[in-house]
Parts: C-alpha cells; structure tokens; sequence
C-alpha cells in the first residue's frame, strides 16, 4: 500500500454500504491499463458509502462520450467505449498540460475519464483543443471479502534482491511530448544493437503501456513503470514516493541482470514531481548521465542550462528538436553540447561509447 494515510486509515472491514458482487459479475468487462495487476478474482463487494482514494479501483459505467473514445486494455489494444458499458479504472490526478489536469474526487458521484489508460479523476483544467472529457458513473469501488478497497498498490512487485547497479542513463525533457519516450527508444535500441541486455523504465507520468511497449519493441529485454510499482499516476505523489519508485525500478532491473538502464522521467523539468526528483538524492545516487529532450533549439539551450545549474548538466539533447536539421543547426550554434538525433542514437558502435561513458562515471 502507498504510505499515506488516507488509506492506512481506511477502514478494511465490510460496511454496511458494502453490495456482494456476483462472482461472474466482472466476467467480459473492460479493465484499464492501469488495473492490469490487481487481482480481480479477490473482488468481492462494491462499496458505494466511501470516498476514493488514489489508486482506488473503481467499476464504472460510460456516460457521455467525449475526448477518450477508447481505453487501453492491460495488453495495450485500445478497445472502443460504449456508452453504458461497465468498466473498471483507477481513480488517480493526472497532470497533463496538453489535456487534463484532474484530482481525485471525494465522492463517488459522476466523474470523467481522465487518460485513455484507465484514469478517473474531477477535471481541474484542460487544454483548448481538448473535448470535454468522457463521463463515468461510478457503480462502486470494488472490496475484497475482507472490507479492502482495492487498490492499484495492491498489484505492486515485491522489493527486488540485492545486485550489482548497473549503469543508469535518464531521459528527461522540456515539456510533453519533448520526444523523451522516442529518444529513450531509440537509445535502447542502440544499446541492443551493440550487444547489451538493455533494462528500461519509465518511472512518472500517467499510467498507459504504450511507453513501456515501445521500449520492448525496440529491444529492451525487460522493461517496467511505475505501475508496476503501486501508482496510477505520480501526479501528486510527492518527490519521497517518485525517488522509491525510481530506486526500486533500478534495483528490479539490476536484479533481472540488464547491463544497463534507460530512465524516462514524464512531463517537463517544471513540472513539481520531475524538478524535485532531479534534486534528489535518489537522482544523484542511482543516474550516471541524463539526455535532454528538447522542443526546439530555445527549450534546449534552456534546458541544458537548467541542469548544468542543478550539477546535472546532460550529456547530449535530443529530442523533437532533432527533426528538424535547421533546428538542429540553431541549436548548435548556442551550445557546447552534442546533439544528438536518431541516427546517433541508434548506431550501435556510438551506444557503445555512451555506454562506457556512463560506466566511467557509476565507476567514479
């Protein structure tokens, strides 16, 4: 369970609201991504007298149908909504400047979906080009026969046993959709390329596989996120809860023996959980170097100043900037710093060198 104490104070025992759940009740219902693994075969009752906590799995039924039109299966398929189908999704924030803002709210009256990969939350704020967010009707949070409000926490992997850390290398950006999850990609298939059992990890953000998925099929050996370790979403989650995610996911992939680990770390430098977990001493301890993923030229000369100030200035920045070759020129007529696009991050033999760069420095 997550070490807050809206849910270490929640009562486990059966309620008086509580309703006994039919065991065939779940039997072809849609359940998110970010459900993937919670136990529904312990799901027992549903609670209708409680508010949400974070994490929480809640079976909902689609209301009107607005900006998420389908959700991610745990597989990753993303399946069509159907207004008034049952579904089960997990109530969390999101923090997404190109779509929602949302929170967790406190009662289970109607609320939106929030993330295609299964996110119930009241929506605070959206983008302009946003429609209005898909409505659920909560039907009730889903009890085990204990009275304990599942929860994604409840799927999370067990402490890892101790190995050897190999070399970390993170990826963070300017904003959403920087091209972090592309130059993580990308520089993992380079890694595989040149003959190392890549491990990668996307330790924030909003619960989807696509990421994750990414990372495999470009020849990560094993790859994780956050999901993987209790949370929906990390929004809100406090900088304490992201570093132990981040030092539990390099333990388990120093544990699954990677000889080194690609990080994506969500969203933009500003946003609170990422500047914080920069600044942390779990950021210090378990990364040896750090890409940055810019926008355009102005994000990356920003960026790489951003986190020279911090003692994190990156090794190289790519990103969407690179898709560009005038704005690659831009940008490295501002800065010391190599650009790298692609093509260099894919090539094997230079993989190699950055490899051996992030060694020097675990090593130093």
């Amino acid at each position: 369970m997550h070490p807050t104490a809206t849910i270490l104070t929640r009562p486990t025992e059966a309620s008086a609201a509580d309703r006994p759940l039919a065991p065939t009740a779940l039997t072809g219902v849609k359940r998110a991504y970010s459900t993937r693994r919670v136990d529904l075969g312990c799901a027992a009752a549903l609670r209708t007298g409680a508010a949400p906590a974070n994490g929480d799995l809640v079976l909902a039924r689609v209301g009107t149908i607005g900006q998420h039109q389908r959700i991610e299966l745990p597989e990753g398929r993303r399946a069509p909504l159907r207004e008034g189908e049952a579904i089960v999704v997990a109530y969390a924030n999101r923090y997404a400047p190109d779509q929602f803002e949302a929170v967790v709210p406190d009662d289970l009256g109607p609320t939106s979906l929030v993330a295609g990969g299964g996110i119930a939350g009241r929506v605070v704020a959206q983008h302009a080009r946003m429609l209005t967010a898909t409505e659920l009707l909560p039907v009730g949070l889903l009890v085990d026969a204990d009275g304990h409000v599942l929860n994604v926490a409840d799927g999370a992997l067990p402490p890892a046993p101790a190995a050897a850390r190999p070399p970390v290398i993170a990826v963070v950006g300017a904003s959403m959709n920087s091209g972090k999850t592309t130059t993580v990609a990308k520089l993992v298939q380079g890694l595989a390329a040149g003959g190392a059992r890549v491990g990668a990890i996307k330790v924030t953000g909003t619960g989807s596989g696509g990421d994750v998925f990414s990372f495999r099929d470009h020849g990560a050996a094993v790859a994780y996120d956050f999901t993987d370790f209790g949370w929906a979403t990390t929004a809100g989650a406090g900088v304490e809860a992201v570093a132990a995610v981040l030092r539990r996911g390099v333990d388990r992939l120093a544990a699954d023996r990677v000889e080194v680990i690609v990080v994506e770390v969500a969203d933009g430098v500003f946003q609170r959980e990422t500047a914080a977990l920069i600044e942390h001493p779990a950021f210090a301890d378990a990364v040896d170097e750090v890409l940055f993923a810019a926008t355009d030229a102005l994000s990356g000369i920003a960026g790489a100043e951003w986190l020279a100030a911090r003692g994190r200035a990156p090794l190289a920045i790519a990103g969407l900037v690179t898709a560009s070759p005038l704005a690659m020129r831009e940008l490295r007529g501002q800065v010391t710093t190599p650009v790298w696009d692609v093509a260099t991050l894919t090539d094997a033999a230079h993989a190699k060198g950055v490899l051996v760069t992030a060694r020097e420095r675990r090593d130093r």
